[in-house]
């Protein structure tokens, strides 16, 4: 009784284990693994509190393995070493082993390579638990040896049973409100083994009158967000703030930019994604949304935090809700790639400056026309180089402003073609 209350109520069985039925449950992954008796190495990705150290423990008693367990965070490669020859020995006396590695991206590669070789052999079945995605935490050759598995956090009714089982084991109800019992869930936020420790603080209180939703925030502390600026989470929210612009959901480009800040992020790095925005998804659809980036950025700089993150607010509605275009995205790129396939060729003589008689002698400048002297200062000449065809990288949308540039286009298409510049007419 003196264990923790989420200690007490570890599943004894994979089917007892919460939300995973991708996983454990009758026709999941690991459950017809084992029906085959071909246990793999495993590398099981997810958030925490969702099972991945329970599964490991009773993979290895479904499969009779001896179940044997390291923390990346405490052990090197002396632990790894020490492992790896008792294994050897348990498999002389043919007993297998389920090496379970707990935040195996810790390691380093040196010692992620060091797994290679009994995973070969056969000498220990890896299972590796992983917050981090594996494609950036772990090395290719580890992971092409490894099956990756990855665990869901909890949903709402994965918890509700989850404090079914905690009142089933305290012998008494939480005293919660309808409302307070959904907070609770949402404080847990998908961990399991968060929300059993809240029921346990709960449980210890006296006053067997329930708690609404005030009464809860003041008893229990609020976890601490999930997210760290260095590695996967950082650039999942960035990016779900960055689409949700592109969407032009200036609601849900909201709820991201405050995950983002409430995770402390560095408002500055927001506002660099907001300025790029402006110009990759935007563009000349509107041409404010640059300078509306741009003033934002600056209102932080002069404000600080957190008067100034309203600024970025207000950066984040706007974009949200301004045109959208990649026109000019794509007409960089486009322009680009000619420039890398055409890097040679030289500017037609006529758009050539020609400041000495050698220069003029050889046609510098010779036949340009001044488009301010043109009727519609427009002369219709060719900018390219001689021996490319003309190309058009620029596109504008029918949206927003660039539907006025698009009649612009069109119109000097009309003239160049009369001039005979343009190779279709």
């Amino acid at each position: 009784m003196t264990a923790p209350l989420a200690e007490r109520l570890r599943p004894s069985e994979l089917g007892e284990i919460m939300g995973q039925d991708h996983l454990v449950g009758p026709d999941g992954t690991l459950t017809r693994m084992l029906a085959r008796g071909s246990l793999a190495s495993l590398i099981l990705w997810g958030p925490p509190g969702v099972g991945k150290t329970t599964i490991a423990r009773l993979l290895a008693g479904s499969a009779g393995l001896v179940f044997v367990q390291l923390s990346a965070v405490f052990s090197g490669v002396a632990d790894l070493k020490r492992v790896f020859e008792e294994a050897t020995k348990r498999r002389r006396l043919g007993e297998g082993t389920l090496l379970f590695v707990d935040e195996i991206h810790r390691f380093n590669r040196a010692q992620q390579d060091g797994f290679l070789p009994v995973v070969e052999n056969g000498t220990v079945v890896l299972v590796g638990a992983t917050t981090e995605n594996p494609s950036f935490a772990l090395n290719g050759a580890l992971l092409s040896r490894c099956q990756v598995l990855v665990l869901k956090r909890l949903d709402d009714a994965a918890l509700e049973q989850l404090l079914g089982r905690a009142e089933a084991m305290l012998g008494r109800a939480l005293p919660l409100t309808a409302e307070a019992r959904a907070t609770l869930r949402a404080m847990a936020d998908g961990d399991g083994r968060y929300l059993l420790n809240l029921a346990e603080q709960l449980g210890a209180v006296a006053d067997p009158a329930p708690l609404d939703v005030a009464g809860l925030s003041q008893l229990l502390s609020r976890r601490a967000v999930l997210y760290d600026k260095d590695r996967e989470e950082h650039y999942n929210l960035i990016s779900a703030l960055h689409k949700s612009l592109r969407g032009s959901d200036p609601d849900a480009a909201l709820y991201w930019f405050a995950r983002m800040l409430t995770g402390g992020e560095d408002p500055r790095f927001i506002a660099r994604r907001l300025v790029r925005f402006a110009s990759e998804d935007i563009g000349l659809a509107d041409p404010n949304a640059l300078t509306q980036a741009l003033a934002g950025w600056e209102a932080f700089e002069r404000l600080g935090s957190p008067e100034g993150e309203l600024a970025l607010a207000q950066v984040v509605l706007y974009l949200g809700t301004a045109p959208k275009s990649n026109a000019a995205y794509s007409a960089i790129k486009a322009a680009m790639g000619a420039a890398k396939a055409t890097g040679s060729l030289m500017p037609p003589a006529h758009i050539l400056n020609a400041p000495t008689k050698m220069m003029k002698t050889l046609g510098y400048g010779a036949g340009y026309a001044y488009d301010h002297d043109m009727a519609d200062a427009f002369s219709g000449q060719n900018y390219f180089p001689d021996d490319m065809t003309r190309q058009d990288f620029y596109r504008p949308k029918d949206r927003g402003f660039e539907r006025e540039l698009a009649r612009r286009l069109d119109h000097w298409a009309t003239l160049r073609a009369r001039a005979g510049q343009d190779p279709t007419s």
